[in-house]
């Protein structure tokens, strides 16, 4: 990614806390985040006036279909993700918001093998996931999968444009 941009003009800088990043007042016209973590305190500073902040995040409820059927009353990794909750802290920041959508989509396994993969790669939110401890979960998932030829859960996202 840098090779391709660094040559366009646009810089990439390492930053481990976003409270605090590492660039002068009103730097920025525009800043854009996808899944990562940020302070919308801080993206109103590092922003010009009438600049915009764009991100596509994860949703608190994302795959809790999922993890409740291998992992029943596991908590929520990330509570109070979500559109409604999120669009107040960037309001209570002074930005408005420009546009503010949520999503609710399918994800699909088609065998069970894929899907203990996914919950392995997915740790934070398959907390104590492991085949041994969920295996009788996973013969139902793997017997749903026989008779239905799939099982589904959902991904939940939520875009927000916000401007200073």
């Amino acid at each position: 990614m840098q090779k391709k941009l660094l040559p366009l003009g646009i810089n990439f800088m390492p930053c481990d806390n976003p409270a605090n990043i590492p660039f002068e007042n009103e730097s920025f016209d525009m800043i854009i985040n996808r899944h990562g973590s940020f302070n919308a305190e801080e993206l109103y500073r590092l922003l010009k006036k009438g600049g915009i902040f764009v991100t596509e995040q994860v949703g608190e409820e994302n795959d809790r279909d999922l993890v409740e059927r291998v992992l029943p009353d596991t908590e929520k990794p990330f509570p109070h993700l979500n559109l409604k909750e999120q669009k107040a802290v960037f309001e209570d920041a002074g930005f408005h918001i420009l546009e503010g959508e949520e999503a609710f989509r399918p994800i699909k396994f088609y065998d069970i093998g894929a899907f203990v993969w996914f919950a392995h790669v997915i740790e934070w939110e398959f907390s104590g996931f492991s085949v041994d401890r969920c295996f009788e979960q996973l013969l139902e998932m793997h017997k749903m999968i026989e008779s239905r030829g799939e099982i589904e859960g959902t991904i939940h996202r939520y875009l927000i444009v916000a401007k200073k």
